[in-house]
């Protein structure tokens, strides 16, 4: 019988700015993004594509640094902690005065032109690789520079050539991506004074790319989900198949708040992972598979439980008794581990990371097969 051909799928998850700590919701996105990556991985071919790179150029990124160089240049920021880096972040979102197109000019130069990035994100990015090393989670290039592959009028000219862009920049006006005969409102991209926002920087970095997948899937907050809306409908205008992945954010004490505002200090991903390390003994195993059944299967695709530490504590000792049952439990082969990640798809390449992880629980249930956890989850 003749193998049908692996498809070709790009992952392109909402990217954080390296402008403060990693909070609950950043991680539950991060760690669904890497389940459904390499649970993907053994059915196609999978890009996982997130650079930072491409959005360096957008005001929260650009516009902290300007802060920074300006009210606290004399800082070593190298040295910094997240939490400091992320107060200092804070301080400069609480301010009313907007920059000027051109003081921000010589920052989005930089980084177009020569890949400089802030000693202070230098230093998020670096803290962020640990914690990727300690979560077992795969890191697409978070220390990389990744340019994307159009600049920003190269972007303007394609939208252009399809009818998908108002541009009124010859008469003093901004740039909108245009899907109104969609029924879909303008949206700018590109202010009057030439500043692109995220939308600008994700069209940049994906129009050159989706035309070589056959499933482009988008994960992205549930905040983000008109923009993305947006997005999916030019990117399907390229020929591949777009899903929307929407992932809920995680209230702390009943409320979803940015991470511009604060109050993460107990929260924060090097905060979580003493307190899980504590919960699990050590076990960086159950740590690792503890975190995702935490973030994954029982916070689900919603954003209706409030963050609790005594769930997060129950996970890493349900991890640990899965990983004992595993251990002891007869190891299957190839083929099954393929039909056990097959069985979460639903009609899409991808695996459904929410699907998958929730398998590993219930009472009655087999024990989970140390292959899948070590492919999947640790």
């Amino acid at each position: 019988m003749k193998v049908p051909p692996r498809k070709n799928v790009l992952l392109a998850p909402v990217t954080v700015t390296p402008t403060k700590p990693l909070t609950p919701s950043h991680l539950k996105g991060l760690l669904w993004t890497d389940v459904m990556f390499r649970a993907t991985a053994p059915l196609a071919e999978v890009t996982y594509r997130y650079s930072h790179t491409a959005y360096h150029v957008t005001e929260q990124t650009v516009g902290f640094w300007e802060y920074l160089d300006r009210a606290h240049g004399e800082a070593d920021h190298s040295r910094l902690s997240e939490e400091e880096i992320g107060d200092l972040y804070v301080r400069y979102r609480s301010r009313e005065r907007l920059q000027s197109a051109a003081a921000l000019r010589p920052y989005r130069d930089a980084v177009e032109h020569g890949g400089w990035v802030h000693p202070a994100s230098e230093r998020l990015l670096r803290l962020w690789t640990g914690h990727y090393e300690r979560l077992g989670m795969h890191d697409p290039g978070l220390q990389e520079h990744q340019p994307p592959g159009l600049g920003l009028e190269e972007t303007i000219e394609r939208l252009a050539a399809v009818d998908l862009v108002l541009d009124q920049r010859n008469c003093g006006g901004p740039v909108h991506l245009d899907l109104t005969r969609y029924g879909m409102p303008l949206r700018r991209i590109v202010t009057a004074d030439g500043r692109p926002n995220y939308l600008a920087c994700a069209l940049r970095e994906l129009l050159p790319l989706v035309p070589w997948y056959d499933e482009v899937v988008l994960l992205h907050d549930r905040e983000l989900d008109a923009d993305y809306q947006l997005l999916s409908r030019v990117l399907t205008r390229l020929g591949p198949t777009v899903r929307r992945v929407p992932i809920g954010r995680v209230p702390i004490d009943g409320r979803i708040t940015s991470a511009r505002h604060g109050g993460w200090h107990d929260h924060t991903a090097g905060a979580l992972l003493r307190s899980a390390a504590d919960a699990s003994d050590g076990d960086a195993d159950a740590l690792r598979l503890g975190m995702r059944l935490y973030f994954i299967a029982t916070l689900g695709p919603g954003q209706h439980q409030s963050f609790r530490h005594d769930l997060l504590r129950h996970c890493m000792t349900v991890a640990a008794r899965l990983l004992e049952r595993s251990r002891a439990a007869v190891a299957t082969g190839a083929d099954d581990l393929l039909g056990a990640l097959d069985r979460h798809r639903r009609g899409h390449t991808y695996v459904d990371p929410y699907r998958l992880t929730c398998s590993l629980l219930g009472r009655g249930r087999p024990a989970p097969d140390r292959g899948l956890l070590s492919a999947v989850f640790l």
